[in-house]
């Protein structure tokens, strides 16, 4: 059972889950993430099921979210709307850690393992061009790349910042927590989908701090109990914090100009470089049902 933390070691774990700098994945490299082999990505899933799976934890995250089973007993109550919550935190990891239909192509284990979209293989030469020259101001990102974004929502009365330590506060240690997720294609075309349209710049709405907008043109989010992700956890490490999901299922292309301008003129985020990618949770002691 799920138990309170005292708000240091919440903070703590929360900050190891979005990546923290162990996670750079700039200093990783993904140059040479092309794998797509069915058969290596059996053999990684039954790897992880062999492993001592942390059965005491609740639901775990990232998942396929085409798969709507899971036996874990943990149901807590799902978040409201992230409308209703405020918005703490934007970060992103390279690759999607989830699956979905639209990001099924497997990238391989380890920390810049997880999914590329669907689309990575036809992508044109001018979306390929990188104009920075590997020189943009957000790292880790280069067009052709897959990244999902993560904008986490938190019931506690907060300012957004950095980490999701930002998601918290000394009067408010156990708070619902709402994650909504997009993988995106990241291209180089001006006429592609503007980072900063879905960026925070301070927006209130009704009272409460939120994103200038969420994508709303890749498929209705499917929505489940989970955790919080990065490659500090495993089958056998697992994340203690209780999450909901809103995993939209489809693709979408970002201009990679867009993220270099975002953390170019900064963010209240800190945010300036990708993250690394939890491996897919499998084990079905660890999902919930998706209802």
């Amino acid at each position: 059972m799920y138990l309170k933390l005292s708000l240091v070691v919440l903070a703590a774990l929360a900050l190891a889950a979005c990546g923290g700098e162990s996670t750079n994945v700039e200093s990783q490299g993904t140059d040479s993430i092309t794998v797509a082999d069915v058969g290596v990505e059996k053999d990684v899933a039954e790897s992880q099921n062999a492993e001592s799976l942390c059965l005491d934890a609740g639901p775990q995250t990232p998942r396929d979210i085409s798969i709507k089973s899971g036996v874990n007993p943990n149901l807590f109550a799902l978040a409201p709307g992230s409308e209703q919550m405020n918005l703490c935190n934007i970060h992103t990891h390279t690759n999607a850690e989830h699956k979905g239909p639209g990001f099924s192509v497997y990238a391989g284990d380890g920390v810049n393992g997880g999914y590329q979209c669907n689309d990575s293989a036809s992508l044109t030469a001018a979306e390929l061009t990188d104009p920075a020259n590997g020189n943009g101001a957000f790292k880790g990102v280069k067009p052709g790349d897959t990244i999902e974004v993560h904008w986490v929502h938190t019931s506690c009365d907060i300012t957004p910042g950095e980490g999701l330590g930002s998601c918290l506060s000394e009067t408010c240690t156990n708070p619902l927590l709402r994650v909504e997720a997009q993988a995106f294609l990241v291209v180089n075309d001006p006429d592609a989908i503007n980072f900063n349209d879905y960026a925070y710049a301070g927006t209130i709405t009704n009272g409460l701090h939120q994103a200038k907008a969420l994508p709303s043109n890749t498929g209705s989010p499917v929505v489940f109990r989970g955790s919080t992700t990065g490659p500090s956890y495993t089958q056998s490490t697992c994340s203690p914090l209780e999450v909901t999901w809103a995993v939209r299922p489809s693709c979408a292309k970002l201009d990679i100009g867009s993220l270099s301008e975002w953390a170019a003129n900064g963010n209240v985020f800190n945010e300036a470089k990708s993250h690394g990618v939890r491996q897919l949770v499998t084990a079905p002691e660890l999902l919930s049902e998706i209802e």
